[in-house]
């Protein structure tokens, strides 16, 4: 599991035309506190797509029903999101990426 984003990144990158993309791939589990992996980045070294993908991804990883978890609600999702800003997530991107989610997500998950 912990190696996806190097296999994600692997495949995208011998693909030219998303070799910006295979960047944001590998980034997406460092945590803004330098704490995630594969390479420990910490906030800003980070690219903003990965640090907007990986608020996407955690979100998506909560709502939706997954062989190790049981959905929960956008509005819990969102609220552990807003709990983990600072050490997970950029603090400054979690509001406006919390809100764009929210009008995208069906409304039978919003909770």
């Amino acid at each position: 599991m912990r190696r996806h984003p190097e296999f994600g990144y692997e495949m995208l990158r011998s693909l030219e035309f998303l070799d910006d993309a295979a960047e944001l791939v590998l980034a997406h589990h460092e945590k803004f506190d330098g704490t995630g992996y594969p390479r420990g980045l910490r906030g800003e070294s980070i690219p903003l797509g990965a640090r907007i993908f990986s608020v996407v991804d955690a979100i998506d990883a909560m709502i939706y029903k997954r062989p190790y978890n049981a959905p929960v609600t956008f509005k819990e999702a969102a609220e552990e999101i807003r709990r983990c800003a600072r050490t997970q997530f950029d603090p400054e991107l979690v509001p406006l990426t919390i809100e764009v989610l929210e009008s995208c997500v069906p409304k039978s998950l919003l909770g």
